[in-house]
């Protein structure tokens, strides 16, 4: 009998009001290892376990060699709090990163995103079927570019007319195809 490692912990709270999750993410420690997504009353704690962040690292050290390779500068702003209020949408995706507004929120130790703009990539590692679909959280917050690995295929999605839509080719690192990048021996 196989028996299999959990790598990430995932519980779901429904009938969440904005107003407590606002004030979950308040009384919660900003160094706590959990990271969290709201969406239509649902509060999403996914509590990542060391493949999962061994996933995030990885790719996260190919989104910063592509990034030197094409001499792109980079405020890597890791599990950042997202939130609008307008939208009563919020969520800490593993990882994101700042390029092409990376002058804007360069020297920010905060990032308010009724003052700037979101992250211009943002990476999820998924294991398991997420209880929240990041896809269209972070579409509804204007994530132009949205990298996603579920433990063997790394996928690619570009925000078009308010939806994701896969691609093969990162609209940040053009050239490299999708299909190339297991050969830089990162994932």
């Amino acid at each position: 009998m196989v028996t299999t490692v959990p790598l990430a912990e995932t519980r779901l709270l429904n009938n969440i009001s904005w107003r407590t999750f606002k004030a979950m993410l308040a009384d919660m420690n900003k160094e706590r290892n959990s990271r969290l997504a709201y969406d239509n009353g649902r509060v999403e704690i996914m509590t990542p376990l060391m493949p999962h962040e061994n996933s995030n690292r990885l790719i996260e050290g190919l989104i910063l060699v592509l990034s030197e390779e094409f001499g792109l500068e980079v405020k890597t702003t890791g599990s950042l709090t997202l939130t609008r209020d307008d939208l009563e949408k919020g969520g800490e995706p593993d990882s994101s990163y700042y390029i092409q507004h990376e002058f804007l929120v360069r020297d920010k130790e905060s990032i308010d995103l009724n003052q700037y703009p979101p992250p211009e990539l943002m990476l999820e590692v998924h294991y398991s079927k997420p209880k929240i679909e990041k896809l269209s959280l972070y579409a509804s917050m204007g994530i132009p570019e949205f990298w996603r690995y579920n433990g063997i295929i790394l996928r690619i999605y570009t925000l078009l007319d308010n939806k994701y839509s896969k691609v093969e080719l990162s609209p940040t690192f053009v050239p490299v195809a999708l299909r190339d990048i297991p050969r830089y021996n990162y994932i």
